[in-house]
């Protein structure tokens, strides 16, 4: 083994094990190269996000709901020519609620004022 080198050995699922050495044999590198690269793109893009002042948010949502929401967006696709997605779409539901709720409590600050 390389001198700044360290093994990393971990349990996955069979599944995932057969779709990783699957697309580390496609991509016709060593098992050690694959990882590497994987981990590396990993790391690189979540410090990528964070020094840019982004934050993730991610959460679960009822399958029907979540039907509803992309037969939205592809009439909203549609409707406006361009692919509206669901990042950009739940941005402007969120953006639309804070400025409404920073308006209202503007509006409430100043009926206390008068």
């Amino acid at each position: 083994m390389a001198e700044n080198q360290k093994n990393l050995c971990a349990m996955i699922p069979a599944e995932l094990h057969s779709r990783v050495r699957a697309a580390q044999e496609q991509a016709g590198v060593t098992l050690s190269a694959y990882i590497t690269e994987l981990l590396t793109n990993y790391y690189e893009g979540v410090s990528e996000k964070m020094e840019k002042g982004m934050r993730t948010m991610a959460f679960q949502m009822p399958e029907e709901m979540f039907v509803r929401l992309k037969k939205l967006l592809e009439r909203e696709s549609a409707r406006t020519g361009k692919k509206v997605s669901q990042k950009e779409f739940v941005l402007g539901l969120i953006q639309r609620a804070l400025d409404e709720a920073e308006r209202k409590e503007a509006a409430s600050r100043g009926a206390d004022l008068g």
